[in-house]
């Protein structure tokens, strides 16, 4: 222990990290090469932070899961490298549900989220300030979740979806859609993010095909899902989408009529 912090002898801090004044590291916990952790920041046993993480002041990273049913198992918080934690972003390590909670690479938490125990946010997610992500909730690949955003738990939010800012989160919500209002519901195909992460056109449009049969041609899930399976041609995005409703417990937004 020094004057300006307390790093535990237990902890690992990899090559050329820094850890800025006033900040707190428990034990067991490993911090990855090239990190940077700002003052104030505290983290507690069973983090584990990949390389170029950027934590900034106020984060609590790695807290006891807000659950009554814990009961003190020996879990963890993983953070992929790339990744950055905005001031006052709190994470709380798994449960024995799985084990841990896990943040993906390269994604941005902004000021003030909170991600709950157990939940999974995949790689080059965008989750703006204010998000409260109850627990054992997934958020797929380079989804974008608007400021201010309740998210219910259990959730799934699919890969390459947008959600506006101050939504309640209730139902799944598929992959490559944008939705809004309230009740949450389908607002048509994120064309824009898709074309920035190189969809061609054909792929945008076969997906924008596959949610006018999911929900502009008035037909129930299993009747949409038979005639996509039918009529789409198989594709990963085809794919994606079909075992995203297929599995999905709490069911799906319905669509928003103007």
């Amino acid at each position: 222990m020094n004057k300006i912090n307390f790093i535990n002898p237990n902890s690992e801090i990899g090559k050329d990290s820094i850890v800025e004044p006033f900040s707190y590291i428990d034990k067991n916990v490993i911090i990855g090469n090239n990190c940077w952790i700002g003052n104030n920041v505290t983290i507690y046993s069973g983090a584990r932070i990949g390389d170029n993480v950027k934590i900034f002041p106020g984060a609590v990273i790695s807290s006891v899961p807000q659950d009554l049913k814990f009961d003190g198992e020996e879990t963890l918080v993983e953070i992929g490298e790339g990744t950055t934690v905005r001031e006052c972003v709190t994470i709380s390590r798994g449960t024995k549900d799985k084990f841990k909670t896990t943040i993906g690479k390269n994604c941005l938490l902004m000021a003030y989220s909170h991600i709950a125990h157990d939940c999974i946010i995949e790689d080059n997610c965008i989750i703006v300030n204010g998000v409260q992500i109850a627990g054992h909730s997934i958020i797929g690949e380079f989804a974008i979740i608007g400021g201010g955003t309740l998210i219910h738990q259990f959730t799934k939010i699919g890969c390459h979806s947008m959600i506006s800012g101050g939504s309640i989160i209730r139902k799944d919500v598929p992959p490559y859609c944008k939705a809004g209002k309230e009740p949450l519901a389908y607002k048509g195909v994120n064309s824009i993010g898709l074309k920035r992460r190189n969809f061609s056109q054909d792929q945008i449009n076969q997906i924008q095909n596959m949610y006018r049969i999911l929900y502009l041609e008035g037909k129930n899930i299993s009747q949409a899902l038979k005639k996509i399976s039918e009529e789409i041609t198989k594709t990963n995005e085809r794919e994606t989408l079909v075992e995203f409703i297929k599995l999905s417990e709490r069911g799906v937004i319905k669509g928003f009529l103007d």
